[in-house]
């Protein structure tokens, strides 16, 4: 709130003057947050720290699936970007083989 990445800092007063449904959202992302990262701690028994790393690194490729198909954030992109995206997926794809594949070893 101090040294927001844009727009000018917000003091606590008007943080509080948010509305309801608003600070909602963000306690719902918070528990959600929360949720994944404990289960990503107990995978670590079951799948070993390999796979269960990987796994966790899925947040980009899940925030890229919400921007592609729920926000249309690419929709006005420059040619070729929807190659570089497919190529980012498939690359991803490739290595949880891997690291699957390693554990397998």
């Amino acid at each position: 709130m101090a040294n927001p990445v844009e727009g000018r800092p917000v003091r606590i007063s008007e943080w509080n003057g948010g509305r309801l449904r608003t600070h909602l959202l963000g306690l719902l992302g918070g528990a959600i947050w929360c949720l994944g990262n404990s289960v990503s701690f107990m995978s670590v028994d079951a799948a070993g720290p390999a796979i269960s790393y990987g796994l966790s690194n899925a947040a980009p490729v899940v925030a890229a699936l919400w921007g592609i198909f729920v926000w249309k954030e690419f929709r006005d992109a420059p040619r070729g970007t929807n190659r570089l995206l497919a190529f980012m997926f498939i690359f991803y794809i490739i290595g949880l083989i891997m690291i699957v594949y390693s554990k397998l070893v």
